[in-house]
């Protein structure tokens, strides 16, 4: 006859099970020495790659630290050890190094590689639960990321083990990614598409406006000429230039309210009388995602672009921003 399950209460067992692995995580961090960073600079020395290997659930946490390694700035990839040992070891050169996964530290299938990286001579990083393990004992470098107790309440499915090899890994790809003075640009380059890629690789001189489509007029044109040339172009504003072409300031559907609220008469005064001087601008080369952050800190809602002389080569607003994806 089938058991009965038991009758527990799925929300106490969840806070149980995230205040176990959050323990486990913090309980890391007395844990950061001298090993530690001898592992990023092992990391930081190395000609070749970085390769990540781990059987069953550490592979799985493996293949994702092998991953944010690779997506910021160390060129690393996952090798299955078991695959490994029929014929995938050749992937690895002497110029390599590899990090692996074992809880235990006594995984067979990574064991049995131990004597294959030992004759190439590549240097080996253990992350493991037990620093006295025969994978331990093998490797360069050892990193504990051992817990007092699984989340599984029977102490056998990994779980808080998992969770912290994978913040130990993530710990040494920022390490390493600060170490490199790896960029918003650099992670652009590996990360070209989706959202993400839109937002770190499209700059403003891809999305502005330009040639005729620039709402631009001169300091003494009248304001009703400048209300249809602000209209006309439909960005909600209009850049003003001097003698020399350069930017003097920006009118927009805001000003014009306030200057109405002030009294002014719109027939007879000139856009240098109702203007905001020192607008904020952009550079085409500019991220369009800087380009974002300078509306919203700023609450505006367009941008004038211009050149090294500071001469208006374009102009964008919210709406590009938001038709590119970027926003």
């Amino acid at each position: 006859m089938a058991k009965s399950p038991a009758k527990t209460d799925p929300g106490a067992t969840a806070r149980r099970v995230l205040e176990i692995e959050a323990r486990a995580i913090e309980s890391l961090a007395p844990r950061i020495g001298k090993s530690f960073a001898a592992a990023c600079q092992l990391c930081l020395e190395c000609e070749g790659r970085v390769v990540v290997t781990g059987m069953g659930k550490s592979g799985h946490i493996a293949g994702k630290i092998a991953a944010t390694l690779a997506s910021t700035g160390t060129p690393a990839f996952f090798v299955h050890p078991a695959e490994a040992s029929h014929g995938d070891v050749g992937m690895v050169t002497r110029k390599d190094i590899v990090i692996a996964l074992s809880n235990s530290g006594e995984t067979a299938e990574v064991i049995t590689l131990l004597p294959l990286l030992k004759r190439v001579g590549v240097n080996l990083i253990a992350l493991t639960g037990n620093t006295r393990s025969t994978i331990a004992e093998a490797a360069s470098i050892v990193l504990d990321i051992g817990v007092e107790e699984e989340a599984c309440p029977l102490n056998l499915a990994p779980t808080a083990s998992t969770s912290a090899a994978l913040a130990m890994g993530d710990a040494l790809a920022v390490a390493l990614l600060e170490s490199r003075g790896f960029t918003q640009e650099d992670f652009a380059l590996s990360h070209p598409g989706g959202a993400l890629g839109r937002k770190l690789l499209l700059r403003v001189e891809d999305l502005m406006r330009t040639g005729d489509e620039i709402p631009i007029v001169g300091e003494a044109t009248p304001v009703a000429d400048g209300l249809l040339e602000m209209s006309g172009k439909g960005l909600g504003m209009t850049a003003i230039t001097g003698a020399g072409g350069e930017i003097l300031g920006i009118f927009t559907d805001g000003d014009l309210r306030r200057r109405l609220d002030e009294g002014i008469d719109v027939r007879k005064a000139t856009m240098d009388e109702v203007m905001t001087r020192g607008c904020k601008t952009v550079t085409p080369d500019m991220l369009a995602a800087e380009a974002v952050h300078l509306l919203e800190q700023h609450k505006i809602n367009a941008l004038i672009v211009v050149d090294d002389s500071d001469r208006p080569v374009g102009a964008l607003n919210v709406h590009d921003l938001f038709r590119a994806g970027v926003m």
